[in-house]
C-alpha cells in the first residue's frame, strides 16, 4: 500500500453535505419576466409579456441566471424584467403607477452588457441600491434590447426627487458611469398625457 493510500483523508467542502442544503434568503421574493419581440401587429403587450420564474434565495438566483440566455443573446425588441413578487412590470400596476423609472441608454455593442446587467440585478436583489433604513423604493429593474441602443432602467414606486437622487447616484456607480454621464428620470404617468409631472437628470 502506498504512502498516499495510508495518508489521512483531509475533509473538503465536498464532504460536508450541510453546505449544499443551506440557502441564503433574500429580503424579497422576485419574479423574472420576459417580453418577446412581436411577430404579428395584432399582438398586444399582454401577449408578449410572460413571467418566467420566481425565486427568494441567492442560490436560486444564480441557478436561474446561469440557465437563461445572456443579455447579449437576446433578440432586438425583447426585454428582461426583474420585479418584486406580486408587482407586474407595467406602469398601470398600482405599486408602479405613482412612480417612474431611472434610465440610462448605452450605445449598442459598446459595453459589456452582460456584466452591467448582472451588476444591476445584484444591486436590486441585494437591496444595496437604496438605504437599509429607508422604505423599499425600487420595484424592479428592466433591460431593453433595441436596434440602436441598450437600456437599463430602475422602476420606482414614487417620483420624489429627494428620495431618488441618492438611488440614482448609486445606480450610476453600478453601471460604471462617469460624473459626466446622466441618468434620466421619467414618471410613468407622463406617458398617459399627465402635465406638470417632474422629470430630471442625475
Amino acid at each position: 500500500m502506498s504512502e498516499t493510500e495510508n495518508a489521512p483523508h483531509e475533509k473538503s467542502l465536498l464532504d460536508d453535505q450541510v453546505d449544499f442544503t443551506v440557502k441564503h434568503p433574500l429580503n424579497s421574493e422576485w419574479t423574472l419576466w420576459y417580453t418577446k419581440p412581436a411577430v404579428h401587429e395584432q399582438e398586444s403587450w399582454s401577449d408578449l409579456l410572460r413571467p418566467i420564474i420566481s425565486f427568494n434565495s441567492v442560490e436560486e438566483f444564480w441557478g436561474i441566471f446561469n440557465s437563461i440566455p445572456k443579455a447579449s443573446d437576446l433578440p432586438v425588441k425583447s426585454d428582461y424584467h426583474l420585479f418584486r413578487d406580486g408587482i407586474k412590470p407595467e406602469w398601470e400596476d398600482e405599486r408602479n403607477a405613482n412612480g417612474g423609472k431611472l434610465t440610462y441608454q448605452f450605445a449598442y455593442r459598446k459595453v459589456d452588457i452582460n456584466e452591467l446587467w448582472s451588476r444591476g440585478l445584484l444591486s436590486v436583489i441585494g437591496e444595496t441600491i437604496q438605504d437599509d433604513d429607508g422604505e423599499t423604493e425600487v420595484n424592479g429593474i428592466v433591460l431593453s434590447i433595441r436596434r440602436a441602443a441598450l437600456k437599463i432602467a430602475l422602476w420606482t414606486k414614487s417620483k420624489d426627487e429627494a428620495v431618488l437622487r441618492p438611488i440614482g447616484e448609486r445606480f450610476k456607480k453600478v453601471l460604471k458611469l462617469t460624473a459626466r454621464d446622466h441618468i434620466d428620470f421619467q414618471p410613468h404617468k407622463s406617458g398617459a398625457g399627465s402635465k406638470n409631472v417632474p422629470s430630471f437628470s442625475i
